[in-house]
């Protein structure tokens, strides 16, 4: 099941799993359980992103922090009728504290651009999980409430 999940001060909205973890820090949110991950990142903007501004802007600030950042894609995709441009790559995840073991993961990052603030919704999850369904789910879901 989703619940509905906005962000506070945000005008948007956003479906998450029911009963997953959640933490917030400064201007991301992110959800977790077991080994899949939805992070929601709002920020101001004063233009969309673009293909091009997210490959030449986005991947390089991404290579510099994901761990062993690999396979980067920029595409346009349509999520709830709308155009948005999706960044799929892979990386690995941070070291688990308790088994100290690191997973490949495989990331969806779709930016979303609505008056004057962006979203960037990123969902990971191990590399070959069957992901497919529930991402679809929760980046179709995004609505802007004004």
């Amino acid at each position: 099941m989703y619940v509905p999940f906005t962000p506070s001060g945000a005008n948007v909205s956003v479906k998450v799993p029911e009963g997953w973890a959640r933490a917030t820090t400064g201007a991301s949110t992110v959800f977790s359980d077991k080994l899949n991950r939805i992070e929601v990142h709002i920020a101001k903007a004063t233009t969309a992103p673009t293909t091009s501004s997210v490959r030449s802007l986005d991947v390089p600030r991404l290579q510099g922090s994901v761990p062993k950042f690999a396979s980067p894609n920029v595409r346009t995709v349509v999520r709830a009728g709308k155009p948005v441009v999706l960044l799929t790559y892979q990386g690995d995840s941070a070291i688990d504290p308790v088994t100290g073991k690191v997973v490949r993961d495989a990331f969806e990052r779709y930016s979303y651009f609505h008056a004057g603030t962006r979203v960037d919704l990123t969902l990971s999850g191990p590399v070959n999980a069957d992901n497919v369904d529930p991402w679809r789910t929760v980046s179709d879901s995004l609505r802007w409430t004004a």
